[in-house]
């Protein structure tokens, strides 16, 4: 199946950043579209290009097969960190890797690339971030979990983890979130964490599969201090 063209809120200047920013499963690039939207009303991020990708459509068996945009199968929400999609992650992780090389041949550093996004769209930017060939300005991840946990650090050869081992990485997670469970997160934060990388992980209350505007205000200052402007 053809990948549906990304969204992109492009740079108001000369374009130095890019911020890729991949959504959940069922939903698509238009819906967090408006984060950049609002950056935009005030200010911010001028030199900074927003992508916005989509998922193609494909069969969820937890929806009974149905198809709908997703990065990956997902087989079952009791334990979502144990039951995964290998061939899709992989899939995914390739196509956010050619996103993130298209914006080097354009001439953004990938120091000044920020890979991110949420739920599923935050697992496999997780995902792809690590294993990334070139040294990302950040990573983050928001109600999301450690995909292929077991198989990740075999995956990190020492190319890899020479490009990105000081790669940081903001994870946000609601405390009551029914469908990706905080020590989820929790225990992914814990994992990175072994593995050597530096992750800010934060716990918003009362909060449920979704995100929080106190969660949004500290992911704007994290990006702040990953993209500084330029010029």
């Amino acid at each position: 199946m053809a990948q549906l063209v990304p969204l992109v809120v492009p740079a108001l200047k000369k374009h130095t950043a890019t911020v890729i920013w991949a959504h959940g499963l069922g939903d698509s690039g238009q819906g967090w579209l408006s984060i950049a939207e609002n950056y935009r009303r005030r200010g911010r991020f001028e030199d900074v290009a927003f992508i916005f990708p989509n998922a193609p459509n494909i069969p969820i068996t937890v929806n009974f097969g149905m198809k709908m945009p997703g990065w990956y199968d997902i087989t079952a929400f009791n334990d979502l960190a144990q039951q995964q999609d290998e061939p899709g992650i992989h899939k995914s992780r390739d196509y956010f890797h050619s996103l993130i090389k298209a914006e080097i041949d354009k001439g953004i550093p990938s120091s000044r690339i920020v890979l991110g996004g949420f739920s599923q769209g935050g697992s496999i930017s997780i995902f792809a971030g690590l294993t990334s060939p070139s040294p990302l300005a950040g990573i983050f991840g928001l109600s999301s979990y450690l995909l292929l946990g077991n198989t990740l650090p075999s995956l990190l050869t020492p190319e890899i983890r020479a490009a990105n081992s000081s790669t940081p990485i903001f994870m946000g997670h609601g405390d009551v979130d029914p469908l990706v469970k905080l020590e989820w997160g929790q225990e992914t934060a814990k994992v990175l964490k072994g593995l050597g990388w530096k992750v800010d992980f934060n716990v918003y209350r009362n909060l449920v599969h979704s995100a929080d505007p106190q969660e949004m205000d500290d992911l704007e200052k994290w990006l702040g201090d990953r993209l500084p402007a330029q010029g």
